[in-house]
């Protein structure tokens, strides 16, 4: 049994049982031009975690634990994207129109694709979703069982809206969940903030967080 130094208290885990799930790391949201852009947010917020979250892969990787990484996106005749949150807002660019790179977050378009700097390495798996949350639509809950895992950590964009939302079904589901504060970011930092919050109140209500040190470091001693 290892523990990680984490807040609200130490996160206790098995690595055999423990899985990494990095959440939407896709150019559309973290490149100039893409989605994240077009909504009028500033994504160089976002671009500032891709060394951690690529510390902490490399770290998963070391240790031969598995990593799940997921990407938002959407059928080329959109029948998967409900009206509802095509419309939403007023962006300079929607989902499915055409961006600089590619139709703005659908499957196979370069801007949906994962940014290279943290590109799944053969055999990791990668599951593209719908939704915000992780497990709508999607194969997660199965494959996490065939992993046997009970236990996730957390990475990826944005902390307070897809992160959080697959957290909170995971936690629903009866996982272990540690969010990497350094590791996730939102395009507003009250958000985050707020969220990192949220998830650990009322003695870990949602789940742990911790800095990617610290993860790294309970992975080496665990």
């Amino acid at each position: 049994m290892g523990v990680i130094a984490a807040e609200p208290f130490p996160f206790p885990f098995e690595a055999r049982s423990l899985a990494l799930i990095v959440i939407d790391m896709q150019r559309d949201f973290i490149e100039r031009g893409g989605f994240g852009e077009s909504l009028g947010n500033d994504v160089a917020r976002l671009q500032r975690i891709v060394p951690t979250t690529r510390r902490l892969i490399e770290g998963f990787r070391a240790h031969g634990l598995p990593i799940i990484h997921t990407m938002e996106c959407h059928r080329p005749d959109l029948s998967d994207c409900p009206p509802a949150k095509r419309d939403r807002g007023a962006p300079r660019a929607r989902i499915g129109d055409a961006g600089p790179m590619g139709r703005i977050l659908i499957a196979g378009e370069p801007g949906a694709a994962i940014v290279p700097e943290l590109a799944p390495a053969p055999g990791e798996i990668v599951i593209e979703k719908p939704g915000k949350g992780a497990f709508y639509a999607t194969p997660l809950q199965e494959t996490l069982q065939r992993l046997g895992a009970r236990a996730l950590v957390f990475a990826g964009v944005t902390t307070e809206v897809c992160v959080q939302t697959t957290m909170r079904e995971a936690n629903d589901r009866g996982y272990d969940c540690l969010l990497a504060e350094d590791a996730t970011e939102s395009y507003f930092a009250e958000f985050k903030a707020a969220t990192l919050a949220m998830i650990r109140a009322q003695g870990a209500i949602v789940g742990w967080t911790a800095t990617t040190s610290h993860i790294l470091e309970g992975l080496l001693n665990g």
